[in-house]
């Protein structure tokens, strides 16, 4: 069909310095640029005089907006859509619109540049050969238990965003899941000045955060390693023994959680939370 490319551009995640050549040629030709936020887009666009129109796109954005970008495209006009950082349409606005103008028969473009999962994959060394890319957790409940469930019950790593004020509860619900030895990473503040990859097993990582070694500021990515141990055991392993493997870790992060001071009956239903293991069992058990 005739009609204007939409190009999802990616920019950089922190240090401004990491956009691709392509990338500001894109910005500078189009007639067009919608932005999640326009004031952060700006910094980048002023640091290399890109004077595009920019207009802004973002979760919230009414269907209106949707619908005039399309409009645009139909119209014939290339447009470009630009995350805060990153990718669009990567945990970031954008996939809807990139599915509609396709489905439409319209021609989408990326341009390729940096990426948080890539950097904290490559940064952490734990995510393995195979990893699992799972974006931000649901918050609570059962539907939060079961992907956390799923992350455990995968030999291969994780890699998942998180708010820094949510990272502590994280951290503990994926001990508690996943087990508190196996291996994990913090990863924050991703090629900015402050940037802090920490590793270590999930226990001690949560320990970490809460002794301020690893501040809950700026943008966070956890890995959560794969899992060398269920590689070794192979498919011949029997689910019994990865059911007996998975309540022996949630008892050690109900001591771990005593340890800490919290009351027996708080530390079995907290895991038992994050667990799906019932929290009757993890309260005798202690």
């Amino acid at each position: 069909m005739a009609g204007g490319t939409l190009y999802l551009v990616a920019t950089p995640i922190g240090n401004l310095g990491d956009v691709t050549l392509r990338a500001i040629e894109i910005l500078r030709a189009v007639p067009l640029i919608a932005a999640e936020d326009t004031r952060i887009s700006r910094r980048l666009l002023v640091r290399h005089e890109i004077k595009t129109r920019t207009i802004s796109y973002h979760a919230q954005s009414d269907a209106g907006r949707a619908a005039a970008l399309l409009a645009h495209l139909r119209g014939g006009a290339d447009l470009a859509l630009v995350a805060d950082a990153g990718t669009p349409a990567i945990s970031d606005p954008g996939s809807e619109l990139a599915a509609a103008w396709a489905a439409e028969g319209g021609r989408v473009e990326a341009i390729p540049g940096a990426s948080a999962v890539l950097v904290a994959v490559a940064a952490s060394g734990l995510a393995g050969p195979r990893w699992a890319f799972e974006g931000f957790l649901p918050r609570s409940g059962r539907e939060r238990r079961e992907r956390i469930g799923r992350i455990a019950a995968d030999e291969r790593g994780a890699v998942i965003f998180e708010a820094p004020g949510r990272m502590r509860a994280t951290l503990a619900d994926l001990a508690a899941g996943c087990g508190p030895d196996r291996p994990g990473a913090v990863c924050r503040e991703l090629t900015k000045l402050h940037e802090q990859v920490v590793r270590g097993p999930l226990a001690d990582l949560v320990t970490a955060v809460e002794d301020g070694s690893i501040p809950t500021r700026g943008e966070v990515v956890i890995i959560v390693g794969w899992d060398a141990a269920a590689v070794a055991r192979g498919p011949g392993a029997g689910a019994g023994s990865t059911t007996e493997v998975d309540e022996r870790a949630a008892l050690r992060e109900v001591d771990r959680l005593v340890a800490g001071g919290l009351g027996r009956a708080l530390a079995a239903r907290r895991v038992a939370a994050a667990t799906g293991i019932p929290r009757r069992r993890l309260y005798r058990a202690t």
